[in-house]
């Protein structure tokens, strides 16, 4: 039996739903409230002593880390195969699924400094702010959280995910000049583990940040496209959800378009 411990909203979460969606594999759903911060409830710290989502249970054994927990998927049936047969590819991939951890970063950067940061100042008092920032068990993702929380689009960790971001679009670019899929001529292990997190900036307005590069929008839209995204991503965002992500986000991109020039 499969059980994932997932949030609804969550990129990584998203990512490991779409390569469960993409394999066929039956598996249990178990929403984890971010909102609530049921992350750091000890039962489920038991699970992840980080308090992070996603966790895979497969019968006792437990795995985190959403890009081992896709080709570990992966390896449980043979078709569709997500990882390609060849090495040379295979490592490429690979070298995707690593690249993940600063892509990720970048991505919760750009999320907090827009609609997370909105979404805490108008459902919380200053007080429970505070609270809120305090009850981080991470002093790091503490400090990060409360420079976002302070400076929104103009904190120095925008301007990181920008630099982060460049590259990565640039090198998708580079890969889909060659074809339709970042794993090569048909869809793999890359597009799985990308997918959400570009996602994610579509869906804060943020377009914008792969101008340059085209066919990244329109490998966006090929993945758009596919049953799993629409089961394992777009199924788990309220309208309500959705409109608020993007008007915060086009609130947000003024300040963030300034600062892609200067990238």
């Amino acid at each position: 039996m499969l059980t994932l411990y997932h949030g609804d909203n969550s990129v990584c979460s998203q990512k490991v739903r779409l390569a469960l969606a993409e394999k066929g594999l039956d598996w249990k759903s178990n929403i984890v409230d971010l909102k609530k911060a049921e992350q750091f409830a000890p039962e489920y710290l038991v699970l992840n002593p980080e308090g992070e989502v996603p966790t895979l249970v497969h019968d006792d054994f437990v795995l985190r880390e959403s890009s081992v927990i896709i080709e570990y998927l992966d390896g449980l049936s043979d078709k569709p195969k997500l990882m390609p047969d060849d090495s040379k590819a295979a490592a490429k991939a690979r070298i995707w699924l690593v690249r993940c951890i600063k892509i990720h970063e970048a991505v919760n950067s750009l999320s907090f400094a827009s609609y997370i940061r909105d979404g805490e100042l108008a459902r919380r008092s200053a007080d429970e702010i505070e609270r809120w920032l305090a009850s981080t068990p991470n002093p790091q993702i503490e400090a990060k959280r409360r420079e976002l929380m302070a400076r929104g689009p103009e904190s120095v960790f925008v301007g990181g995910a920008i630099r982060t971001f460049s590259r990565v679009f640039e090198d998708m670019d580079r890969e889909l000049s060659h074809g339709p899929y970042l794993n090569g001529p048909a869809y793999g292990m890359a597009d799985t583990a990308l997918t959400a997190y570009i996602d994610r900036l579509h869906r804060l307005a943020f377009e914008g940040l792969w101008a340059k590069w085209p066919r990244v929008g329109q490998w966006l839209d090929r993945m758009k496209a596919r049953p799993s995204y629409r089961t394992a991503i777009a199924a788990y965002v309220p309208p309500e959800a959705e409109r608020f992500q993007r008007q915060s986000g086009e609130k947000a991109w003024g300040v963030i378009a300034t600062a892609l020039k200067t990238h």
